[in-house]
């Protein structure tokens, strides 16, 4: 058995926030499981790494035998969360919520245990509340309340228009709390205002409040900004085993400490052993192998972690991978510049770009570096054409 002290621990691990952890005490004294709910909006099919923060934190609620109410907000979904937003954000149509949660529902189980998860989608008690149950829903909070939300707030001083309907979204957010009679509610640190909300209209219906764990907004790959497909700076569950090895490995030695805190199942005795023997001399690069391949593992096999190991060392050492993609280029002449070919085989984005990585030494063809950036490639030929250290094609000129 799990002391309370070891269990608050645990919960606390890498948060950011915990309202109110004395209610929370009092909860865990009761000894039964309590029902952790955490919602997710359905806007886009693929989740990263920053989606599985709020994860992993409900499977370390599991480990200590709770119920996770994983609630897909098929019904919010449509309305579009705003928080954050400059502008009113439009909304997902049925189809695109409900294609969204499906691609959903296919990931998170690799992570949450299915037997302690229950999946909810809002729209089964939001639909059955109606017009009359909106009206008295809206009737709950004032509009000074409202914008007591830091985005409203702005939006409204800058005369930026703010929709009524965005209004609803945190009146329905918290409504989920009361129709699921949640003990506590995890969200990230920009969905505050939110889990709050819940709480109030759980005082309201005379339940017992929900406690509120929020969690920080994980950095992207650059360090910088919050991680998002939108950016560039993200790594997706859902991406090849290779790719989700080489991109945490491209990660700063300083940011490798923040992934392993919020992303890893290692113990924080463990965490703290690694951080030592860094300390000590060890190469971090040790450390950030380790947690590449427990992050690999998590979503393909461990089979696929060595691999990938085995795959980024090959990569490292300038030899060419076994899986590099085939593309067979038709040209219109007999040649091709370099820029042009790397541009067409979607090695660079843009010639000038291609120039650059000419410049830099970042191009190889067949192992070797080319520093011509007006080289000329003729019809017929086969070969293998890199940029950097992590981009290949096997290129046929026909």
């Amino acid at each position: 058995m799990t002391s309370i002290q070891d269990a608050l621990a645990i919960i606390k691990r890498g948060s950011d926030e915990l309202l109110i952890e004395q209610e929370l005490v009092e909860k865990l004294k009761l000894g039964k499981p309590l029902r952790v709910k955490a919602g997710f909006d359905p806007t886009a099919p693929d989740l990263h790494l920053g989606h599985t923060v709020l994860l992993n934190k409900l499977r370390q609620f599991q480990e200590l035998g709770h119920h996770v109410l994983f609630l897909i907000g098929d019904f919010t979904g449509m309305i579009g969360d705003p928080t954050g937003k400059s502008a009113t954000r439009p909304p997902l149509t049925q189809e695109q919520v409900q294609e969204n949660a499906k691609s959903y529902a296919e990931q998170v189980f690799k992570i949450l245990k299915p037997e302690q998860t229950e999946v909810v989608f809002n729209s089964k008690w939001l639909n059955e509340l109606g017009a009359a149950g909106m009206v008295r829903l809206a009737a709950s909070h004032t509009v000074a309340r409202m914008l007591e939300r830091d985005d409203f707030d702005k939006r409204f001083k800058n005369n930026q228009p703010i929709a009524i309907h965005e209004f609803l979204y945190p009146l329905l957010q918290g409504y989920d709390s009361v129709a699921l009679k949640s003990d506590v509610e995890l969200g990230g640190t920009d969905q505050k205002f939110n889990l709050l909300m819940g709480r109030e209209l759980q005082k309201q219906a005379g339940q017992s409040p929900q406690c509120i764990l929020t969690m920080p907004l994980l950095e992207g790959l650059d360090g910088v900004q919050k991680m998002s497909k939108s950016l560039g700076n993200y790594i997706g569950v859902a991406e090849p085993a290779n790719t989700i090895f080489s991109k945490i490995m491209s990660i700063s030695d300083e940011l490798m400490w923040r992934y392993i805190e919020l992303l890893s199942f290692e113990t924080l005795a463990v965490i703290a052993d690694w951080k030592k023997a860094v300390a000590q001399g060890e190469n971090p690069r040790n450390i950030k192998v380790r947690f590449a391949q427990e992050i690999v593992a998590r979503f393909h096999s461990q089979a696929a972690a060595e691999a990938a190991l085995e795959d980024f060392n090959l990569r490292a050492k300038g030899g060419i991978p076994d899986d590099v993609e085939e593309v067979a280029l038709k040209l219109e002449e007999a040649q091709i510049g370099l820029a042009q070919l790397l541009k067409q085989v979607g090695l660079v984005t843009s010639t000038s770009e291609a120039m650059r990585a000419v410049e830099q030494g970042g191009v190889k063809i067949d192992g070797e570096k080319i520093s011509d950036k007006h080289l000329q490639l003729s019809q017929g030929s086969s070969f293998v054409v890199q940029v950097g250290k992590r981009k290949f094609a096997r290129v046929t000129l026909q």
